[in-house]
C-alpha cells in the first residue's frame, strides 16, 4: 500500500529575525528513499533555536526550527532498513557520512555540518516542507525541523529507543544532554578522582555535571546565576556551587580545588566567562567550549 503523506499539519514558523513563533499549516512535499516521517510527540526548546530565530547564526527565514524532537515513525523510505513504522525514536543532528571526520566515527565534527544542519534545505537545494499556500519554507534544521506535528528526518539522524521509555522526556537526548555528557566523557575525558567545573547550569551544563559524577570526579563545581539551577546541580551530582553574581568565581574555584580545576566546560558562549574558565584551570588543565557565541565575541 502506498503511504499517503499528511495533507497538512501544524508547525511553528519563524518569518523574520527575532520574530514570534507563528503556528501555521504546512505541507510535506516529499520523502526521499533515505528519509523517514516522524510523528512528533515532544520537542525541546534549545538556546540554539533562539540563536537561529535571531539569526545570530545565518539561518535563512522563513523556517521551521526545532532540533530536540522525539516521536513515532510513521513512514520510512525504500532504502531505510534499520527503522520501521511504529518505532519510537529520538532525533539528533544530521551528518554527511562522507567526510574524513564521519568516516573516523566523529559525526559531530562533520566537515559539512553547517550545510546539513543550518542551510534550511537538503544538500541538493530542495525542501521537505512548503507553506499551506505553496510558498517556500526553509526546513532541515538539524536534519529534522521538529517544531511541528510531523518531522521529515534522515535515517541517519533518528535513534530507536525502547517503547516503554517516556518519549515526552527524551527529546533533549538528541542535543543538550549528549552535548554536555559527551563533552565530559569523550572530549575532555574527565577522570575518576579529578576536579571538573561547569560554567553554565542549563541542560548542557547539568548534563555535564551528571556525567562527571557518573565517571567518578570527586570535585564537581556548577556555576550559574539562577539559584534554582544551582540547587538542581547539587541534586544531580555537584559537590560545590557558585553564584557568580555573589562570589568571585576564580578565587572560589582556586579555594575549592587548591590550585585550579583539572577540567572545565563553558556552555554560555560569553567571552568574559570563557576567559575566566581558562584562568581557573590548573597547569595542564583542559577546558572545552560548547556555547554558541555571537560573531565577534572574544576571550582574552
Amino acid at each position: 500500500m502506498t503511504y499517503q503523506l499528511p495533507d497538512s499539519y501544524m508547525a511553528a514558523v519563524i518569518r523574520q529575525q527575532a520574530g514570534q513563533f507563528q503556528i501555521e499549516q504546512v505541507k510535506s512535499t516529499s520523502i526521499r528513499d533515505d528519509e523517514v516521517l516522524v510523528r512528533v510527540v515532544a520537542t525541546g526548546m534549545c538556546h540554539t533555536d533562539m540563536v537561529a530565530r535571531d539569526q545570530v547564526f545565518p539561518v535563512p527565514h522563513p523556517i521551521v526550527l526545532g532540533h530536540e524532537g522525539s516521536g513515532v515513525i510513521e513512514y520510512v523510505g525504500d532504502a531505510v532498513t534499520n527503522i520501521e513504522p511504529g518505532d519510537h525514536v529520538v532525533m539528533t543532528f544530521l551528518n554527511c557520512n562522507k567526510c574524513t571526520a564521519c568516516y573516523e566515527g566523529h559525526p559531530a565534527y562533520c566537515e559539512n555540518f553547517n550545510q546539513y544542519n543550518f542551510s534550511g534545505q537538503r544538500n541538493d537545494g530542495s525542501h521537505a516542507l512548503i507553506a499551506d499556500d505553496d510558498t517556500e519554507l526553509n526546513d532541515r534544521f538539524f536534519g529534522q525541523s521538529s517544531f511541528g506535528e510531523y518531522a521529515v528526518a534522515n535515517a541517519r539522524n533518528v535513534i530507536k529507543v525502547r517503547k516503554d521509555a517516556p518519549l515526552e522526556l527524551l527529546g533533549p537526548l538528541g542535543c543538550g544532554i549528549q552535548t554536555g555528557a559527551g563533552t565530559v566523557m569523550n572530549a575532555l575525558k574527565v577522570t575518576p578522582g579529578s576536579s571538573f567545573v561547569a560554567w553554565g547550569g542549563g541542560a548542557v551544563g547539568l548534563s555535564a555535571i551528571m556525567a562527571a559524577a557518573a565517571i567518578g570526579a570527586t570535585t564537581i563545581i556548577s556555576i550559574d546565576i539562577v539559584p534554582s539551577r544551582l540547587e538542581l546541580a547539587l541534586k544531580l551530582g555537584a559537590t560545590h556551587i557558585i553564584n557568580s553574581q555573589e562570589e568571585d568565581t576564580i578565587d572560589r574555584i582556586q579555594e575549592i580545588t587548591g590550585g585550579g580545576a583539572q577540567f572545565a566546560m563553558d556552555s554560555t558562549g560569553i567571552g568574559k566567562l570563557v576567559s575566566d574558565m581558562m584562568v581557573s584551570l590548573c597547569p595542564r588543565g583542559i577546558g572545552a567550549l560548547v556555547g554558541a557565541s555571537k560573531p565577534g565575541t572574544t576571550a582574552h
